[in-house]
């Protein structure tokens, strides 16, 4: 792999680049009548249009060849094969061995993973078939009919909008709550809604040592033994954790027999696949959640056997890389169309700019070109009372990747027709702009267009489906990180901000003067605690 900026292929990009500012989109389509057609994929229920933006022949071809260039293929290789890819934590990535049968190999340190992924799966199944059938049940014999699910980050936002998305295919009239905030009102709106001995609660956490989750966790069980009356031993039917650390769980007051386990090898952000997944599959039905790892599993060997010019994942990848480092267009608004998506904008947020949100590369380079982009979004049409102005008349231009589902999601007459022909003219506004006539009479509401965007469409948003696009955006995140030279799968930002609040707590528990060698505290931040707990 060479140095990126000394590609020919980022070079002629450059060029390619600057050539675009002085086109305009809506000419390529004369220049080129099959261009709708050209700038198209389909894969398995799945169209993608990427038609409407800057990107000529010549600049697709220079893009093949970069990903070819930063060997694309040898680093999906290296994935699949278990390879310690994250190096900072010298740790293979193997999320894709979650969602294979169990007759494909996953070796990590010499070692097949498989077997005990599948041995977790089919316990994850055997615990959702006890909570459906009424087998598993609460201290006191109710039935279980609530899951209240604790955890943050990675833990909770890929099953929180996962179940929010699929909630048509709900199992048994089951009901589900998401707390992440550590603030206690988040954890005590839910405690106020359900039944002590009728809930299940789920501890989600890698290490078992993520300080919002522990914290609401031990509130939880609190609450649980004062609101039924119940003792010690009963916390093994109303508690299951999903964690990589079992002894801080049993050390915790949970049952050995009720911890679900991944491997190290899964970060937190990719983990809605391993058993951090469970709230998925007790609120949708284990058959529902495998479906979803099928669709994810199709997705991966697309990605890993179709060659570049054909493959989804690196074609949204490309067009990203095009728009952030040869348009320096620094965001990107995600815009499903769909109500039941509307959580996605904010689980890729943190799954795009928690990976890619870097300026220094995996070897401790100090990169001279731009990297992941500020990612933001809301479901259609909501968000065209909200911020669509921006993005057609701002300076600043943010291209607009549109996600439809060409399968309607209610039964009301008249009102999908009218949500897809919304996707349809906002992608064309955007392109088109207002017309000059009106410009003369109205400069006010002149607007040039020319701004670019793609188009995902989903046959029918099902639990494969949503599983081939939840795959098809992570192998997105990775090829544009190997691209820039980024090691994608680790975080080493956000911990700072943990090392820094546990200090800052511990003083304030303890009453003491805020004091570290490494890290001091500064007169602003030793003011604002002032103020903060001032009486």
């Amino acid at each position: 792999m060479t140095v990126l900026e000394d590609s020919p292929a980022w070079q002629k990009l450059e060029q390619y680049g600057e050539d675009a500012q002085h086109i305009s989109i809506s000419d390529l389509f004369e220049r080129s009548p099959k261009r709708a057609d050209d700038f198209a994929l389909t894969c398995d229920g799945l169209y993608f249009d990427y038609a409407k933006t800057s990107i000529t022949e010549k600049a697709r071809k220079s893009l093949y060849a970069l990903a070819k260039a930063q060997n694309i293929d040898g680093a999906k290789k290296a994935m699949f094969a278990g390879e310690h890819i994250n190096n900072t934590e010298d740790r293979a990535v193997l999320h894709v061995a979650l969602r294979a049968p169990q007759s494909a190999q996953y070796m990590v340190d010499g070692r097949n993973v498989s077997d005990d992924i599948h041995a977790t799966l089919d316990a994850m199944a055997r615990l959702c078939d006890d909570v459906h059938s009424g087998k598993w049940r609460g201290h006191n014999g109710q039935k279980i009919d609530t899951i209240v699910h604790i955890g943050i980050g990675g833990s909770d936002l890929g099953p929180y909008m996962v179940c929010d998305a699929l909630k048509p295919f709900v199992k048994d009239g089951m009901n589900i709550h998401f707390v992440s905030n550590v603030d206690g009102a988040a954890l005590q709106n839910v405690l106020q809604m359900i039944n002590a001995e009728s809930t299940l609660f789920l501890i989600a956490s890698k290490s078992f040592t993520t300080e919002e989750t522990l914290k609401n966790a031990t509130s939880a069980r609190q609450w649980f033994l004062d609101a039924s009356k119940a003792s010690e031993d009963d916390i093994a039917k109303h508690f299951v954790a999903m964690t990589v650390n079992k002894i801080a769980a049993i050390d915790f007051g949970i049952d050995s027999d009720n911890i679900f386990p991944f491997g190290d090898y899964v970060g937190g952000r990719f983990s809605l696949w391993s058993s951090i997944g469970l709230p998925i599959a007790l609120y949708l039905g284990f058959e529902n959640f495998r479906a979803l790892l099928d669709g994810a599993h199709a997705m991966d060997e697309h990605f890993r056997s179709t060659p570049i010019e054909k493959n989804l994942p690196i074609h949204l990848a490309l067009v990203g890389i095009w728009h952030r480092n040869f348009c320096d267009y620094e965001t990107l608004a995600i815009l499903p169309y769909a109500q039941d998506l509307q959580h996605f904008p904010a689980y890729l947020q943190q799954t795009d700019m928690e990976s890619n949100g870097k300026e220094i590369d995996r070897y401790g380079r100090a990169l001279p070109y731009g990297t992941g982009p500020v990612v933001f979004g809301a479901s259609g049409t909501n968000g065209q009372h909200a911020f669509y102005q921006h993005i057609h008349q701002s300076k600043a231009v943010t291209p607009c990747e549109f996600i439809a589902v060409k399968a309607p999601l209610s039964r009301l007459n008249g009102h999908h027709n009218a949500l897809l022909s919304h996707v349809v003219a906002q992608s064309r506004a955007l392109m088109i702009g207002s017309k000059d006539g009106e410009a003369l009479s109205h400069p006010e509401k002149y607007f040039a267009g020319n701004r670019p965007s793609t188009t995902l469409i989903i046959d029918a948003l099902t639990p494969f489906a949503l599983g081939q696009v939840l795959a098809l955006y992570e192998h997105k995140i990775f090829v544009q990180g190997h691209i820039w030279g980024l090691n994608s799968f680790d975080q080493p930002g956000v911990q700072l901000g943990k090392i820094l609040a546990k200090e800052i707590a511990t003083a304030i528990d303890s009453a003491a003067p805020h004091k570290s060698s490494q890290y001091p505290l500064d007169p602003s931040s030793a003011r604002i605690l002032s103020y903060l707990f001032e009486e």
